[in-house]
């Protein structure tokens, strides 16, 4: 069941994923399952935040999401047709992600216009014209100068690196981002920039995100439903109002008593 009232982007059903162990030479073949029975589906235009500590499986969902890993078991569906049924590269238009680290995810040797319409390139997209009309556009909506299209990623600093990394996301026009962790390389004041920023961006695009996260404190802000991973799967699941005020499960008390709050009364995101 969805809580959702438009048909899914993305659907996800049973979804799991194993890694080969490597043993003694006559040791029995053992796997590792990363990933167990997980299913969500979200909806045109939502939030759907995956938290969890550190190796709980919550980026590997989202790789499978992306095809950028192999599924072991179970379904992914988006827009209604499963994966394996989608030609690769028209999925890389219709599915992006931004990285975690901004210092890592942008090629150095590339200038910001470089990086900005390689996709665009790539998808055949338009000329050369539009194409740079189209990166002078989306520097503007991240907020960003339109000077920085001849500079290069080590003159920027993260938080506007990273601008750049989701502008160049919304460069083939996406319909659903994988946001992994995409605030937790940066300061804090830099942190609410980037999610009133990504904010915006939905509102105004419709887009439909997948937000990978450990902190609880930045899902209240962004998501609308919340699964919380825990060795592999999904322990508990709610709108962020039930997980935050009734959550069931201890190990979603713990992930929300770790959260700073700007008000002990209530864990919630002050939203400027």
């Amino acid at each position: 069941m969805t809580m959702f009232d438009s048909a899914p982007v993305v659907s996800v059903s049973h979804l799991r994923k194993e890694f080969p162990v490597r043993g003694g030479l006559f040791a029995p073949k053992e796997v590792k399952v990363a990933v167990d029975d997980v299913s969500f589906e979200i909806g045109a235009g939502k939030t759907l935040a995956l938290v969890g500590e550190s190796g709980s499986g919550k980026s590997t969902v989202g790789l499978m999401l992306l095809g950028l890993l192999d599924i072991t078991g179970g379904t992914v569906a988006f827009e209604g047709k499963p994966l394996s049924d989608t030609n690769r590269l028209a999925l890389r238009r219709r599915m992006q992600v931004v990285f975690q680290d901004p210092y890592a995810s942008l090629n150095v040797r590339m200038t910001v216009r470089e990086t900005l319409t390689e996709g665009m390139i790539i998808h055949k997209m338009g000329d050369a014209r539009s194409r740079e009309a189209r990166a002078r556009e989306l520097l503007g909506q991240v907020g960003m100068p339109v000077t920085a299209l001849d500079r290069y990623p080590h003159e920027f600093s993260g938080g506007q690196r990273q601008r750049i990394a989701i502008a160049r996301a919304l460069s083939v026009e996406p319909k659903f981002i994988v946001l992994d962790e995409p605030t937790s390389a940066l300061d804090v004041s830099v942190q609410s920039q980037v999610l009133n920023l990504l904010r915006r961006l939905q509102r105004e695009g419709g887009l439909t995100f997948l937000f990978v996260t450990h902190n609880l404190g930045v899902v209240e802000y962004l998501a609308d439903e919340v699964c919380v991973m825990e060795r592999g799967k999904i322990v508990e699941r709610g709108t962020v109002d039930a997980i935050f005020d009734a959550p069931e499960q201890e190990y979603t008390k713990k992930l929300l008593s770790s959260i700073p709050s700007l008000d002990p009364a209530k864990h919630r995101l002050a939203a400027s």
